[in-house]
């Protein structure tokens, strides 16, 4: 008899990086996909985007939400924050998907029971070339996340 799936899932998971406009809300949605209700998921970054003061830093990447939505995954609702704007930081599990997120993660599980766990994961935003050239980047991080997620929990 084959084992649950399901029992390997921690109960509350973070993903974790830098601005949490690409790589965390990626991993979010993708696990919140995969694994549905039956596991608390959240993201956060460490500190907000202020490329140009014109556009909306809480808003999604917007090639991050054009190939997650090419899998059914909505990202034009989420809301970009930090670690500072998280509701609650008690997570059994926290994933960095960054060198610099790592030493966050470790900080914030520090006296705590929390694993962590680091996913090093490229920056798609620093690929240059045509639209189409970009975009596949970020095709390529959402898959390289998503065959991670169903590998560690089995889902």
């Amino acid at each position: 008899m084959a084992a649950d799936p399901g029992a390997r899932l921690p109960g509350a998971v973070l993903f974790c990086c830098n601005f949490n406009q690409v790589r965390s809300p990626m991993a979010e949605g993708l696990m919140k996909h995969l694994a549905g209700t039956r596991v608390f998921v959240d993201s956060c970054g460490l500190r907000r985007a202020k490329f140009d003061p014109d556009v909306d830093d809480l808003q999604c990447d917007p090639l991050a939400a054009a190939v997650m939505g090419e899998l059914g995954v909505d990202l034009t609702r989420h809301r970009c924050k930090t670690f500072g704007d998280l509701e609650d930081d008690s997570f059994d599990l926290v994933i960095s998907l960054t060198p610099e997120a790592q030493h966050r993660a470790v900080e914030l599980a520090r006296g705590r029971s929390a694993e962590i766990e680091y996913w090093p994961t490229p920056d798609p935003t620093l690929v240059e070339g045509s639209r189409e050239h970009r975009i596949e980047s970020y095709r390529q991080v959402r898959d390289g996340l998503a065959d991670r997620i169903r590998a560690r929990f089995g889902v």
